[in-house]
């Protein structure tokens, strides 16, 4: 049930009174919770950088968790008066620093990428969480689906060598109890290499669940899982 704020809102924004319409922009129908190998980054990436912290853990980063619809398309930049705020984040830095590192370059400390994030798309989800709810919703993804203990603990492992598409779905599957969409990226020698693996989560950001739609794109029945 909307609260009576809400109901407000949309009653203004409907009498066109000089309100933003975020009740509109930030409806969505679901997240997709994304993570990245850093190995198939740095491997198939012009360039490669790592954070000011040091070289990442040899562990599946985030990349973000995107609010989406299910017709497969998506909002973004949802309020502009909702920058990141920093002063925000001081008891969760040093997690994000280690679960949530970017490698484009420059790196840095991360803030620029957080920012983007959350301007990009965790303002979509204010309707639902507030920006430290966002990032530390998305931190207790990571912890609950710990795709790499996943993998390894199905015989998969970050060596350089090549798994069945099927048995990497499958292995994170019996983990999360739902199947992913995996994203490949080619490398030089245009091998299909494990890149990303989409998760699906409802609007509290808290439960996995099956997707109503995944992304375009697909990878090879045998797939490449290169060391970090």
């Amino acid at each position: 049930m909307e609260s009576k704020g809400s109901i407000l809102i949309m009653l203004l924004c409907i009498l066109q009174l000089s309100v933003p319409c975020l009740s509109q922009q930030q409806d969505f129908d679901f997240f997709y919770f994304v993570q990245q190998w850093p190995g198939s980054y740095c491997d198939s990436q012009k360039s490669c950088c790592y954070p000011t912290s040091g070289k990442p853990a040899a562990d599946f980063g985030i990349h973000g968790l995107w609010p989406n619809y299910k017709d497969g398309t998506y909002p973004s930049n949802c309020d502009p008066n909702s920058p990141f705020d920093q002063s925000q984040m001081s008891d969760l830095t040093s997690s994000l620093q280690k679960n949530w590192p970017t490698l484009a370059c420059p790196s840095g400390d991360g803030i620029q990428f957080w920012t983007h994030e959350w301007e990009k798309h965790g303002t979509c989800s204010e309707s639902s969480l507030t920006q430290h709810d966002y990032f530390e919703t998305t931190l207790n993804l990571k912890q609950k689906s710990n795709l790499l203990d996943a993998l390894t603990s199905a015989g998969i492992h970050a060596d350089g060598g090549s798994y069945s598409l099927s048995s990497i779905k499958g292995a994170i599957q019996k983990r999360v109890g739902f199947a992913p969409f995996v994203e490949c990226n080619v490398d030089s020698a245009r091998n299909s290499q494990l890149y990303q693996v989409y998760l699906c989560v409802d609007t509290s950001g808290s439960n996995f669940i099956d997707c109503p739609v995944f992304p375009h794109g697909k990878c090879g029945s045998d797939v490449e899982f290169p060391s970090f």
